[in-house]
């Protein structure tokens, strides 16, 4: 057997632990819900803000608290819960239509809502808008006034050209996002062979830090470029401080990813005591919004795909037509061959550790803008979906991350025209088992002899 066999087949004995444990840690963390729940805070409108809000009460006219709401709509997508008086509410900084959806699942025991559990509300700037979901213990009266009593959104899940369209166009922007990240992600997977489950925190502290410099100077574009090169300063300590002192011993892989996953958690309740557990708003003056054939986008949303698909294009040039880019291929390949041969593969890790990291920090300042926000978690919670777009397109592939990330963005995306927005996650993950039975090494990875 050549070296080329060995290095694979010790690779694809551990991508069935690697994804085993990445479940586990998603489940364990609530992966699966595409932003925190977090309680109610007050909301007060402004020439910049407006107020979505309501009082949910049971039919004794009792508070309902922990009652799960989600807002969709120019301003990006949110979720809270209603205070132990019953209010809830959603600040937006983008006037125009949005959408509230009520989780039936977590009303109060013998409580149904005696209407739809979705509500319609036009919001200007510097008013409120109130959506109101009463609620009846009367189960067959509900059902005869439209009402839900089963886990389903009728009123969110009719289909129409326009809502596809606009559904596509978000999943296309959410794909580019998620392929920041996983690009960086397959990039150290490939040439060190680690899991990195710390790569979610990256995203997480590039749109914290992106808050940060905007409070201190007060210019988007500065803060966002201080964030990704503090979040690349960092990728470079890690490697420096970690990562390479680990190689030189000689730890195995499995080592190593148990040194991310811990990297992972000590970095998420460092952002939560430093930030708080509630959404950290990253105070960019209001957005415009643009709208072409039907299809309504924020001009942030706007920019971040087109710096993303630059960013995303750039890294494909240099991996395929620089010398940086055959030397990352030659050690992706064979480490031992590659280090004969004269390649530095010290150095190049380094880099790539560096331009990963960077990337994470680029998609997390994106996330902070476009969802309105990011939190001590948010990375955390996508994390499970950048091993999904690597693992989908291929391991150790940039090309195939890539691919796979646009497939994963489009279906989180578009399911939710036909499917609640809690099972779109779920979804886009039944996906990639249905391509990995069929194309076990991915859509781009090689497939290679074992044994």
């Amino acid at each position: 057997m050549n070296l080329i066999s060995i290095s694979t087949a010790k690779r694809t004995k551990s991508v069935g632990i690697w994804l085993a444990l990445a479940t586990l840690l998603a489940l364990l963390t609530g992966v699966f819900s595409v932003h925190p729940a977090h309680a109610a805070e007050n909301c007060v409108p402004d020439s910049e803000t407006a107020c979505v809000e309501g009082i949910i009460r049971t039919s004794d006219k009792e508070p309902a608290a922990g009652v799960e709401l989600s807002l969709n709509g120019p301003s990006g997508e949110a979720t809270t819960l209603s205070g132990e008086d019953g209010r809830w509410s959603f600040p937006v900084n983008v006037p125009g239509s949005y959408e509230v959806t009520l989780n039936v699942e977590t009303l109060p025991e013998g409580q149904f809502i005696s209407q739809t559990d979705v509500r319609q509300i036009e919001v200007d700037l510097g008013k409120k808008g109130a959506a109101l979901f009463p609620l009846t213990a009367d189960e067959s009266a509900a059902a005869e006034a439209g009402g839900e009593v089963v886990s389903t959104s009728k009123g969110s899940n009719q289909f129409s050209w326009p809502r596809f369209w606009q559904q596509f166009v978000s999943g296309i922007r959410m794909g580019l996002l998620i392929a920041l990240a996983s690009v960086g992600l397959s990039l150290v997977f490939g040439t060190t062979g680690i899991s990195n489950f710390s790569q979610g925190e990256m995203v997480s502290f590039g749109g914290l830090l992106a808050a940060t410099f905007m409070t201190l100077i007060g210019n988007l574009i500065v803060a966002g470029i201080l964030a990704i090169l503090a979040a690349a300063l960092f990728g470079y300590f890690q490697d420096v401080l970690m990562w390479k002192p680990l190689r030189k011993r000689g730890l195995s892989l499995m080592q190593l990813m148990i040194v991310s996953i811990g990297l992972s958690i000590f970095m998420q309740f460092t952002f939560q005591f430093f930030y708080g557990g509630g959404v950290v708003s990253v105070g960019a003056p209001r957005p415009e919004t643009v709208e072409f054939w039907g299809i309504t986008l924020t001009t942030y949303s706007v920019f971040a795909m087109i710096v993303s698909i630059v960013a995303i294009g750039a890294v494909g040039y240099a991996l395929m037509y620089t010398r940086f880019g055959r030397a990352t291929r030659a050690i992706s390949d064979n480490p031992p061959l590659a280090k004969a041969s004269g390649i530095n593969v010290d150095k190049v890790i380094r880099i790539v550790w560096i331009v990963g990291s960077g990337l994470a920090g680029l998609a997390g300042v994106f996330f902070a803008l476009i969802f309105n926000g990011i939190t001590w978690f948010t990375g955390g919670q996508m994390l499970l979906l950048f091993f999904a777009a690597v693992t989908l397109g291929g391991l150790g592939t940039a090309f195939g991350a890539f691919v796979g990330s646009m497939i994963i963005g489009l279906v989180v995306e578009m399911t939710n025209i036909w499917l609640p927005g809690d099972l779109k996650f779920a979804t886009a993950l039944f996906i990639l088992i249905l391509i990995l039975l069929v194309r076990p090494q991915g859509l781009f990875g090689r497939k290679e002899r074992i044994g």
